[in-house]
């Protein structure tokens, strides 16, 4: 898809800090964090969302998780972190481009969340 942020971004057209690139995956720091580590990792194929997955993603699918655990112990992640997708308009998904949030740090837990 030409116009979509995240493939842009795949490409190099739009400046990105990445942090990690396989012939599946790419990875970058969100420029928006909602966390001391977030970082968005997305499949370089095109998806909408996880509701448009089929068995032809497994593949890049399974290297976005495997991905996701290697990025996070490198971001110092190293005593947990969460993984977010968002997935349509109720899930609160503003890119439609599949990807997946990292978050981490000392303290990413928003207020409302902590127990």
């Amino acid at each position: 898809m030409s116009d979509c942020v995240f493939c842009r971004i795949v490409r190099g057209e739009i400046p990105s800090k990445k942090v990690y690139e396989d012939e599946h995956v790419f990875a970058f720091h969100d420029i928006h964090p909602a966390a001391p580590v977030h970082v968005l990792v997305v499949p370089k194929v095109h998806v909408d969302s996880m509701a448009h997955l089929d068995g032809e993603h497994e593949a890049a699918m399974g290297r976005l998780m495997v991905a996701a655990g290697r990025i996070a112990r490198e971001q110092g992640c190293t005593d947990g972190f969460r993984t977010i997708v968002n997935t349509g308009r109720v899930g609160l998904q503003e890119v439609y481009h599949l990807h997946l949030h990292i978050l981490g740090g000392p303290d990413p837990l928003p207020p409302m969340l902590k127990r």
